[in-house]
């Protein structure tokens, strides 16, 4: 039987929420890592899934110190790193002089070690809104994760016709390379603007479910991932996640 199995600590770590497995692999380096009390430093050591995994308060405290972000992303900026530099990164926004200040941030400082600091999702060069940037691989795991069940709502400006069977189609019904979406939440906002909640990510998903029922895409704004609203957020700048805020 599957829990009668020994699992890699590092993959025990990451299904129970507390750390990626890139982390998981680092506290296990660092010996800040128990299986039922006792330390582990060995990459690769196994254990059986009802035993107790846990990290040790230092690991704890290293995560506590990482820092997550939400930026309120313009045109012509892509979400990831361009290695042909072709195209500015979102990350290159996350500076002093883009902070939106707030009194809630009280002992933050916008001048913060950005190292490791990464998207948690895409958003293409040619839409707007939400993004988060983080260095939690329990916050990436969680918004980006295979099976994540955080929606996304997006506000899409579009042109063309759409029945009621087509609108139909796109809350559930298409398929994309092969692949049958996930039923999505659908509904007209106003004459020209589609509201989406989805719960998948799938590469220019939108505009591509958008095309499929004869839609174009004028606009395309993120504004809500979870239970956390872009708000009033400045288009081009970024704030901090709060210790109370949820996804």
């Amino acid at each position: 039987m599957e829990d009668q199995e020994k699992v890699r600590v590092s993959k025990l770590l990451s299904e129970l929420g507390l750390c990626s497995r890139r982390e998981a692999d680092a506290y296990i380096e660092q010996g800040l890592v128990t299986v039922d009390g006792e330390v582990v430093n060995e990459l690769g050591v196994r254990a059986f899934r009802h035993q107790k995994i846990e990290l040790q308060s230092s690991a704890q405290k290293q995560q506590a110190s990482r820092v997550t972000v939400i930026l309120n992303k313009p045109v012509g900026y892509i979400s990831h790193f361009d290695d042909e530099q072709e195209y500015q990164p979102a990350a290159s926004l996350i500076t002093p002089d883009h902070y939106f200040p707030s009194p809630l941030d009280k002992g933050k400082s916008p001048k913060f070690n950005t190292r490791g600091l990464a998207p948690a999702g895409r958003l293409d060069i040619d839409s707007t809104g939400m993004l988060v940037l983080t260095q939690d691989g329990r916050i990436a795991k969680l918004l980006i994760g295979e099976n994540s069940p955080i929606e996304k709502e997006y506000l899409v400006r579009v042109e063309g016709k759409l029945s009621f069977a087509d609108l139909d189609l796109l809350k559930h019904g298409l398929s994309l390379d092969g692949v049958v979406l996930k039923p999505a939440q659908v509904s007209w906002q106003n004459e020209d603007q589609l509201r989406f909640v989805l719960r998948e990510g799938r590469k220019r998903q939108i505009r591509r479910m958008c095309e499929m029922v004869g839609l174009k895409v004028l606009g395309l704004k993120r504004v809500r991932m979870g239970r956390i609203s872009l708000g009033p957020l400045p288009p081009g700048q970024w704030r901090f996640l709060r210790p109370e805020e949820q996804f």
